[in-house]
């Protein structure tokens, strides 16, 4: 599965400055740079390198700063990372291509250029707004079939963990959830319901995600 080249390609990110958190708008994996918070770096994974890759990659392109696109190597050296046309094409994209071995190690094979002007703000900064507000590296890049721990679903859940004992207002709950008045009347998830006027309660649906997803992204439940 993808996620399984996940950490190598964390770490190697990791070691060039970034500070890399997976599933994020979509990308696989999203880094960005302490020091200059406008230089967003992406990269995408698949088990070969194929030309639906490539088409991933041009899809993020317009988000990111560097796109890098990483696979597993082939074990007999007849992947496409063999193949010249292949590379050639990746560097006519400005994307770096990187190889995982079996063992975790990571080789370039073609290093990132700067790519063309990007030409989409607003789903860049929403990009850089969910890295930024996500706490944690909660999920697994590379992750399919699979609901993902996102900042709103962070804050749902101290919510959540907060209404455990009785219903609360509102204001009791915002010094672990900033966002709590929003996420209490929307209820996107169905764990909350309203007992009083500006006072919330948990629902049995409430209980049983705090069961699902103890430990797992949870300010609230992290600190249990």
């Amino acid at each position: 599965m993808e996620t399984s080249l996940y950490l190598p390609v964390k770490s190697f990110l990791e070691h060039a400055g970034y500070r890399v958190k997976g599933e994020i708008g979509g990308c696989d994996l999203v880094g960005v740079r302490d020091d200059d918070p406008s230089v967003v770096v992406v990269c995408e994974l698949k088990m070969s390198f194929n030309l639906e890759l490539i088409l991933q990659a041009v899809d993020r392109a317009p988000v990111a700063d560097e796109i890098w696109i990483a696979a597993r190597i082939s074990a007999k050296g007849k992947g496409r990372e063999a193949d010249q046309r292949y590379r050639n094409l990746c560097r006519r994209l400005g994307f770096g291509m990187l190889g995982v071995s079996d063992t975790g190690d990571i080789s370039v094979i073609v290093s990132s250029v700067s790519p063309m002007p990007r030409t989409n703000p607003k789903r860049r900064s929403r990009l850089v707004r969910e890295h930024q507000k996500r706490r944690g590296d909660p999920t697994l890049g590379g992750s399919t079939r699979a609901p993902i721990m996102t900042a709103y679903r962070q804050q749902a859940l101290d919510c959540a963990s907060a209404l455990q004992e009785g219903p609360l207002r509102v204001r009791d709950i915002r010094s672990s959830a900033p966002d709590a008045g929003k996420i209490l009347i929307s209820n996107v998830y169905g764990w909350f319901e309203r007992r009083e006027r500006g006072i919330y309660g948990l629902t049995d649906e409430g209980r049983n995600a705090l069961t699902r997803w103890r430990g797992n992204g949870s300010r609230a439940l992290e600190d249990t």
